[in-house]
């Protein structure tokens, strides 16, 4: 096991971040903590409705880094976000070298099982791979934005070089200039992701893009209903790499959010709050 910190002041100042950024939120929130075999697993609690949606953030990401997509989920579920244990949050730091994939479906599951009885599962990035991976009986359906464990993400030398860049001289310009690759032409990180972004290179150990999962086992995720999206500027995982993949081992169309990236950005995030209400 690795912490995900590279020390304890680290984890301390990426924790009060979080904890800072909930305590100004004025949306109403419960946070919990459950008990995993991978560790104290944070989950904030958002919303009365009738139906359920757990929210997997991707890679580095956490419930306090993605206020705009909790908020509209929100509008018309009951929305539990999940930070992931091993990523940069408020639950255990702690992840394995080896096994992730199963490491993390088992946490899902745990976390389900102490929350929920049947719920929709909203996965990010590494977030969908995770909500791949996971067999709970107790998802009902799975919306997948920019999958991770499909296919490979995609990795150019300019990514490479950019994301060196900010690992090695962490601030507001590196950071920005690598949150560019992962959105569309012309668009502008925000600030937050900015700030939060230049945190995680500062005090955090860097963490892999999730591998693709065994072919049978997304043969058999895809008797549970599910949608799946991607940007049309998505540099990692282009439409055109993910449609033939998505179509023959999940037996969806993958659905092509034009002006988008790889980031969805806050002023767009209802379009996946509109896919959840299709699966619903």
């Amino acid at each position: 096991m690795t912490s995900v910190y590279k020390n304890a002041q680290g984890r301390d100042t990426i924790q009060r971040w979080c904890r800072d950024r909930l305590a100004a939120w004025s949306v109403p929130h419960e946070a919990t903590t459950v008990a995993t075999s991978c560790g104290d697993t944070h989950v904030l609690s958002v919303g009365e409705a009738d139906s359920t949606v757990v929210f997997v953030p991707g890679t580095t990401m956490n419930a306090a880094a993605c206020l705009p997509w909790i908020e509209a989920l929100s509008q018309r579920h009951r929305v539990l976000t999940v930070d992931v244990p091993g990523q940069p949050g408020l639950s255990a730091d702690e992840r394995p070298r080896r096994g992730r994939s199963a490491w993390y479906a088992q946490m899902l599951a745990e976390v389900l099982d102490a929350t929920v009885d049947t719920a929709i599962v909203v996965g990010n990035s590494l977030g969908a791979a995770i909500a791949l991976a996971c067999d709970s009986p107790r998802i009902s359906g799975r919306v997948l934005v920019s999958p991770g464990g499909v296919i490979r993400l995609a990795v150019s030398p300019s990514l490479m070089w950019r994301s060196t860049a900010w690992l090695l001289a962490p601030g507001p310009r590196t950071t920005t200039r690598l949150l560019e690759r992962f959105l569309a032409p012309g668009q502008t990180p925000p600030p937050t992701e900015v700030e939060w972004m230049t945190l995680v290179a500062r005090y955090c150990r860097s963490t892999l893009a999730p591998p693709p999962l065994p072919s049978r086992l997304l043969a058999d995720r895809a008797r549970t209903p599910c949608l799946v999206s991607v940007g049309e500027f998505d540099r990692f995982l282009s439409p055109a790499r993910l449609a033939k993949p998505v179509a023959a081992r999940l037996g969806v169309e993958l659905r092509v959010w034009p002006g988008l990236g790889h980031l969805t950005t806050p002023d767009r995030v209802f379009e996946v709050a509109e896919l959840v209400d299709e699966l619903v």
